[in-house]
């Protein structure tokens, strides 16, 4: 879908036409998705999340002026509505580091060797585990701005239209949660994770970078 063609969908959407707001749907469930389950960490909370995030686009679309894209305004609603949720329930849920392929099936994240070892097994089963715990450590908005970096690959200037903050404050939070990530880490005794590379996205220099 061309940005000419997203924006037509959009126009009526707005007014009323739900087959024209099920392909903008269709565009972005997977991404409003992965956002929302690696918010939460859990797949039915995301599978949920997700649902309602769209339900509050549809109801709210009439309010999308097109000052920011669409993916902003849209990143933005999933975002809060992952917040209020976690607040809701009081508790900082585990990271599952899964990832979705072309076909929606969800799948393990591994590590780039094509013929690992036992041994390699055992050590990137325990790194994973050990990533997964020190991003539940963080608190809500630290993991939301790491999400959105990490995860959804954005941009500062869209990370700040997102949030509602100046570019500079993104990138003081985004070091003060890498930092923070770092402390976890090292709290829980992941001496080599610093220097262990995952080439996914959610991997631990790509999280600390």
């Amino acid at each position: 879908m061309s940005i000419i063609e997203e924006k037509k969908w959009i126009r009526k959407a707005a007014a009323g036409d739900a087959d024209a707001f099920e392909k903008l749907v269709l565009k972005y469930q997977g991404q409003v998705y992965n956002l929302c389950l690696r918010m939460t960490g859990n797949t039915e909370d995301a599978a949920d999340l997700s649902q309602e995030s769209f339900l509050k686009a549809w109801r709210n679309l009439e309010s999308f002026q097109g000052d920011s894209a669409f993916s902003t305004w849209l990143y933005r609603l999933a975002s809060n509505t992952c917040l209020d949720f976690l607040r809701s329930i009081k508790r900082k849920p585990q990271l599952s580091l899964v990832a979705t392929d072309k076909n929606g099936e969800e799948q393990l994240l591994d590590l780039p060797d094509t013929a690992p070892s036992p041994e390699e097994h055992i050590l990137a089963a325990e790194e994973q585990d050990l990533l997964e715990k020190a991003m539940a450590a963080l608190d809500t908005e630290q993991r939301q701005i790491l999400t959105l970096r990490v995860v959804n690959d954005l941009r500062y200037n869209e990370i700040a239209e997102i949030l509602s903050l100046k570019e500079g404050t993104v990138k003081s939070r985004l070091a003060r949660a890498r930092d923070q990530l770092r402390k976890n880490l090292e709290k829980l005794g992941n001496q080599g994770a610093q220097s262990a590379s995952y080439k996914q996205k959610g991997g631990h220099d790509n999280a600390l970078r």
